[in-house]
């Protein structure tokens, strides 16, 4: 659009040179409602605005348009020495919905500065393009822990069987936590056992985050051979850990945890005994009902209800399981 054919866009590019950085910061959310990229120049100007209001409105502003000028800038922006406005500026670049925005972003992914490649993986991370496996993979040995994160991430949405022995390795031997909770979450995409060695050996992690998240992942996956090590870890010292083991174990469905599980009905937090007696009721072991019985009265109201549930499901499981055995035995008259 040309800004001589519009006097509303002529005032508001006005505006963006007025005195007063209110002014200015305000024109920009004014001239964001013009459709078309004409006046994304003007936009881009603004980033290099004395006031860090007025730059941080500008980044803002520049997540509606996607263009090599407007990632450009954005990513330029990431080296802002005002943190709101390399907030807003990652933000914008998170937002980006068109996957062609990814080819203006590989290039910058070896910026020196390791906030910036954070930012940048995070953008692709929302962009899911194929292009961005590559560079994951080179991101997963970043000397930075926020950035091997964030390209763990990438590759968890991306959902590449080829990036299963990488992601393992990290989730073995990264020296940050977060990292190897990171790697322990993105295996959830792997199919059969392939990620079993890699979420056992997450359950005895040093770091009680990362246990919990291979707990969660096992019960995802439906690992059934990962029982005996998930009974294991309704002991942990973390209730956190307990409570996924748990959760995990009732998706098992295996018999074997029932009596771990019972013994669970009475631990003192109220949130492991409610997941305790849903596991019990998804497992529909009917000698688990004496056990679930004896805690219907249960002084959490939570608790109770779930209770309720799963011996209604067991009983459930118990009658449908007699009415099989009943039209067998009449088939085989």
């Amino acid at each position: 659009m040309n800004p001589q054919d519009n006097p509303e866009l002529q005032d508001i590019q006005m505006r963006l040179n007025a005195a007063d950085s209110e002014v200015r910061r305000i024109a920009l959310l004014d001239i964001a409602d013009f459709e078309g990229d004409d006046h994304v120049p003007f936009i881009v100007a603004s980033l290099q605005d004395p006031v860090a209001a007025v730059r941080a409105e500008a980044a803002k502003a520049l997540e509606a348009f996607e263009n090599s000028m407007s990632v450009a800038a954005l990513i330029a922006v990431l080296d802002d020495p005002d943190p709101s406005v390399r907030q807003a500026a990652a933000r914008s670049l998170h937002d980006l919905k068109n996957q062609e925005s990814a080819q203006f972003i590989f290039p910058h992914l070896a910026n020196p500065e390791a906030s910036v490649r954070a930012a940048l993986f995070r953008a692709l991370r929302e962009l899911r393009v194929m292009n961005s496996f590559e560079p994951a993979l080179t991101g997963l040995i970043d000397e930075d822990a926020t950035v091997r994160r964030e390209a763990v991430a990438v590759l968890g949405y991306l959902k590449q069987p080829q990036a299963l022995p990488a992601l393992a390795a990290l989730a073995a031997n990264d020296t940050e936590a977060e990292v190897r909770r990171a790697a322990i979450g993105a295996i959830g995409f792997a199919s059969g056992d392939a990620a079993l060695p890699a979420l056992l050996s997450g359950l005895s992690d040093s770091a009680w985050q990362v246990r919990e998240e291979a707990a969660a992942t096992i019960g995802k996956l439906r690992l059934k051979d990962a029982v005996e090590q998930l009974i294991g870890a309704l002991s942990d010292n973390y209730w956190q850990v307990r409570l996924c083991a748990a959760r995990a174990l009732g998706r098992l469905g295996d018999p074997r945890s029932v009596p771990a599980l019972i013994e669970t009905l009475n631990h003192p937090i109220s949130n492991l005994r409610k997941e305790a007696a849903l596991a019990l009721g998804e497992i529909g072991f009917a000698g688990a009902l004496p056990a679930l019985e004896q805690i219907e009265t249960d002084p959490d109201p939570e608790v109770r209800k779930s209770v309720r549930l799963s011996i209604a499901q067991i009983r459930a499981t118990d009658r449908e399981a007699a009415r099989h055995a009943r039209e067998r035995s009449r088939t085989n008259l």
